[in-house]
């Protein structure tokens, strides 16, 4: 009999085992968007119809969608039949109160309560910094354990969410981070990629920040990888777990995200799809919020699936199968 963890990721694939989802799962950074194309704070309201017709819109192009458990209810039922359904389980932004950016689940849910609401699989998103103290990352350690241990008793597929950061430089996106990029999104990696943890799938940021690559930097002096650098880093990426991984889109333009998926092929990451937010969706929400529901849902209905579609074409060159990967990792779903 097939498992519920496998079942999930069956879920949330295409039926050549390619993870082709859709990320709107945005809270605090939606309700600005939305609150700068309106020119008022956003309400709940109309946070929840952004999603539903981004949902209703866009799901028949991909593989599922990830929504969260706080506005995302509606656009669960909005989907379109064949698209599989992920649901975060942490709370948007994380503590800034203290040093660690420690994350913390939604209070008023469980895995169980997000396995009856209809989701195939759990979604947590971790910030972490490889070289930040033991007393700060022992703690998110047992964190995930934690976490794995509750969707291993639920039988519920856990996609783990990565995202890197060093707690001495402020900028993630400027020239200082990007020379320390790969080390940070490399070993986070291999670190939540062993048993312990019962991640099952891993969603993480391609290991450089592309715009400083060779071929990609606006001029010589924006270099930090060469060309050949970037193509290793990749590959180590991809070496450093035996788990399924898929890319996330990190706001970057959904061209860029494309050509990143092409030059991850050509490293020979054997990467498992994607989950991508923003660069998909996120020239909608000025005609949504700014002008009529009608217009948003047009640019969608156009623009939107076109991401969708070319970024599907690309995947269908580059991705391996997520199926093949449990199969050679002998994982045990």
């Amino acid at each position: 009999m097939e498992s519920g963890k496998l079942k999930g990721i069956r879920a949330l694939a295409t039926k050549d085992g390619v993870i082709s989802a859709l990320a709107i799962d945005q809270r605090g950074s939606l309700k600005k968007m939305i609150g700068a194309a309106s020119g008022h704070e956003a309400t709940k309201k109309e946070i929840e119809d952004f999603k539903v017709a981004i949902s209703s819109e866009l799901t028949p192009y991909a593989s599922g969608i990830l929504l969260d458990p706080e506005f995302g209810i509606p656009a669960a039922k909005a989907r379109d039949k064949d698209a599989g359904l992920l649901m975060a389980y942490e709370k948007t932004g994380y503590d800034a109160t203290e040093p660690g950016r420690f994350p913390d689940i939604l209070e008023d849910w469980s895995v169980s309560r997000l396995k009856e609401l209809g989701a195939d699989a759990i979604k947590f998103l971790l910030y972490y910094d490889v070289d930040e103290s033991s007393e700060i990352n022992e703690k998110k350690h047992a964190f995930i354990e934690r976490l794995g241990d509750e969707c291993k008793a639920e039988d519920m597929p856990l996609f783990l969410e990565l995202v890197s950061y060093d707690a001495n430089i402020p900028d993630a996106n400027g020239k200082e981070y990007a020379k320390v990029k790969p080390h940070k999104v490399i070993e986070m990696v291999r670190e939540f990629s062993k048993s312990q943890y019962g991640v099952d799938v891993l969603k993480v940021e391609v290991p450089v920040n592309q715009k400083y690559v060779e071929g990609f930097a606006e001029n010589s002096d924006n270099v930090v990888y060469s060309r050949t650098d970037a193509l290793e880093f990749y590959k180590e990426e991809s070496d450093a777990t035996k788990l399924p991984f898929i890319f996330l889109s990190a706001g970057v333009s959904a061209e860029l995200f494309q050509e990143e998926l092409l030059f991850a092929k050509e490293a020979g990451s054997t990467f498992n799809g994607v989950l991508c937010g923003r660069a998909t969706w996120r020239h909608s929400v000025e005609p949504f919020a700014g002008e009529s529901e009608e217009a948003g849902r047009k640019w969608m209905q156009t623009e939107g699936r076109k991401n969708i579609e070319d970024l599907n074409k690309v995947l269908a060159e580059t991705a391996s199968s997520v199926f093949d990967k449990i199969e050679e990792a002998k994982i045990n779903l």
